[in-house]
């Protein structure tokens, strides 16, 4: 097949897939996006309601994983109470495979190092290793690659664990092979999670130097990480919907985890949400503490983004290793904590098999373990942000919020912890328990202040007398909210993501810019430019920051009787010229709108009758065509009561 003729085909199937997937055909259905279809439009899932919890192998090993490994970590998480808790995803990574047998296609495992594949008539198989990881109630995951060749074919040249044989033999991802392989992993083999990366449509382009060294097919990237622009999104997006279907297929229960591993690329922000249970926002993580900021900060503003059934994935943990490691032990544990309260899923990536008990605190603090795992699955917002402190706080079940307390930076820092952070009454006690110590600290009202050490995290269960009594306020559940649409027309790389000096390159080039999509995109307690929410000089500390030209729809899951906002263009917005135009639906039908509203008008209020609505969607649209510039509109206050 030629160069040309195979980007083609990469296209043209990303095209078709994406054509025939439901969320496209919805989208053919109804022509207006901002049309209140009056459902919910996640799919309904089985599995990852909470963030997945387990153990890799990739931190621990990279493509030095043997049989001997996994099973000795996989049994310590039993042996340990791990398991109890709820890590019990096994995920085997890169470095498995042998080759593709080129009779039939079929996937060969590399018996040195997984003996117990070994099988008759030259058929390896994983069902040996499986039942096994199933009989102490574990489960089991793989790895892949969406395209022809995996990421260890280009990164790990050293490894004695690399695909053999021809460059057909050698070509051990998806590509070409999505219904076999899925097939394969899941019906004949058992697994129940899988991880699928990116490098096979990123990294083998025609010319290049690893391409004509190793011989490999060369495939015309469909990602480009440093340009949202070059990178074909409706072709990736295909491709992954098209693993998505065969794992449907194939697992016609729904019992298994689909992780994406497009590093945040290709805009998969948008619609990761529809086609996996998790997806990636960031490039890999490393075991340097700049890195993990950076992880961190790619998903942390992303609140509206996950709920269950749908997580974002900042990678997986390095508690352990590096600056994580058991003589960086507050560095460790404000990884695990700030992990937790993003509901970040939490993957330990160590050889359990000799781990310090100092380490094995951290990942069995049960408390901090039940932050992630709440069954309300909504993502800690920050409620307060600087380069040098952030206040995350997370909406728990019962009325309970967590909040975190991050010093990002080398000095001490002086928090001041204030009833409003909280969304709690600021004239009655408030009560903190500390997650790491057990200590129940003495009642405060309105504020109280801590001193936190270096690279620290505080991190609490609160409990206080609600601001709003009798409702809740729409960036306090962010997981009953699905952002339909969110008004982004160019997507564009997040410019508030920490930029570390490079893990890989140092300071050889020119220093690494951002390159994620998101920025723009909704955001609870601030502008989608990570603004203060303000209406014609009017600041308030809750609501919704987002777009025109957007619809959300929100879950009223307490069965509240009553939708109210204050709505308006936000001051922040750099399109003074158009207006808005704010309304409410519920169950599809309009309940309320407003008049369309300009920069510099007062915020209204808006409500509506809600009761017995199951499903409430709100939407901005934009009137006048005066700027091609976004119009920033803001939501305050916004509340179910």
């Amino acid at each position: 097949m030629s160069k040309r003729t195979l980007s083609a085909s990469f296209l043209t199937l990303g095209l078709l897939l994406a054509a025939a997937s439901p969320a496209a055909a919805q989208t053919k259905a109804a022509a207006d996006p901002l049309a209140p279809t009056g459902r919910w439009s996640l799919p309904e899932r089985k599995q990852g309601l909470t963030p997945p919890m387990g153990w890799s192998s990739w931190n621990a090993f990279r493509t030095e994983v043997d049989e001997a490994k996994v099973i000795g970590s996989a049994q310590k998480l039993v042996d340990s109470g791990l398991a109890k808790l709820g890590y019990v995803y096994v995920n085997v990574d890169d470095g498995w495979w042998l080759k593709r047998r080129t009779s039939d296609g079929r996937m060969q495992i590399r018996t040195k190092i997984f003996p117990s594949a070994a099988g008759k008539g030259g058929n390896t198989s994983f069902r040996p290793f499986v039942d096994r990881i199933h009989s102490v109630g574990l489960k089991a995951g793989l790895y892949s690659d969406i395209g022809r060749n995996a990421c260890s074919q280009a990164y790990d040249l050293h490894s004695p664990n690399l695909p053999e044989g021809t460059t057909a033999e050698r070509e051990v991802g998806l590509f070409g092979h999505v219904d076999q392989d899925v097939a394969l992993y899941f019906r004949e083999w058992g697994f129940d999670y899988l991880k699928v990366d990116a490098c096979g449509i990123n990294v083998y382009a025609p010319g290049s130097a690893i391409v004509k060294q190793y011989a490999y097919t060369p495939v015309t990237p469909l990602i480009d990480q440093a340009s949202i622009n070059r990178t074909d999104v409706p072709a990736v997006r295909g491709l992954y919907e098209a693993v998505g279907a065969a794992l449907a297929r194939h697992n016609p229960d729904g019992d298994y985890i689909f992780s994406l591993c497009a590093w945040g690329s290709a805009d998969v922000r948008s619609w990761g949400k529809q086609v996996g249970h998790m997806w990636r926002t960031s490039g890999d993580i490393t075991p340097n503490w700049t890195r993990m900021l950076h992880n961190f900060d790619s998903a942390s503003t992303r609140a509206l983004y996950a709920k269950p059934g749908a997580w974002n994935d900042p990678d997986m943990l390095f508690v352990g290793h590096g600056d994580f490691d058991e003589r960086h032990l507050i560095e460790a544990q404000s990884h695990f904590a700030l992990w937790a309260i993003i509901n970040a899923p939490l993957l330990i990536g160590y050889d359990l098999r000799n781990a310090p008990q100092s380490l094995m605190d951290i990942w069995s603090n049960a408390d901090i373990v039940a932050v992630n795992q709440d069954k309300g699955g909504h993502q800690g917002v920050i409620a307060y942000a600087s380069d040098d402190v952030q206040i995350i706080v997370k909406t728990l079940s019962g009325g309970r919020k967590a909040v975190a307390l991050f010093n990002r930076g080398q000095g001490q820092a002086q928090v001041d912890l204030t009833a409003a952070h909280l969304k709690f009454a600021d004239n009655a006690p408030i009560n903190l328990r500390n997650l790491w110590d057990k200590s129940t600290l003495a009642p405060f009202k309105g504020e109280t202040r801590f001193t936190l050490a270096p690279r620290q995290t505080l991190i609490f269960e609160a409990t206080g007398e609600r601001r709003l009594a009798d409702g809740v306020y729409l960036s306090e559940i962010p997981g009953d909210i699905n952002v339909a649409t969110d008004g982004i027309v160019a997507p564009e790389a997040d410019p508030v993501v920490h930029r570390m000096m490079g893990q890989w390159s140092g300071t050889r080039d020119n220093g690494e810019r951002p390159i994620y999509a998101g920025w723009g995109g909704a955001q609870a307690d601030a502008t989608p430019y990570d603004q203060a929410l303000q209406i014609a000089g009017r600041r308030f500390d809750t609501g919704i920051g987002i777009l025109a030209r957007s619809r959300l729809e929100i879950r009223n899951t307490s069965g509240r009787k009553r939708f109210e906002a204050l709505v308006g263009v936000d001051d922040s917005t750099r399109n003074t010229k158009d207006q808005a135009r704010f309304r409410v639906y519920g169950d599809g039908r309009l309940l309320a709108e407003s008049a369309p509203m300009r920069f510099g008008d007062a915020a209204r209020p808006l409500s509506a009758d809600i009761s017995g609505a199951k499903l409430v969607e709100i939407v901005v649209t934009a009137e006048g065509s005066a700027s091609d510039l976004p119009l920033v509109t803001t939501w305050a206050e916004a509340a179910l009561r």
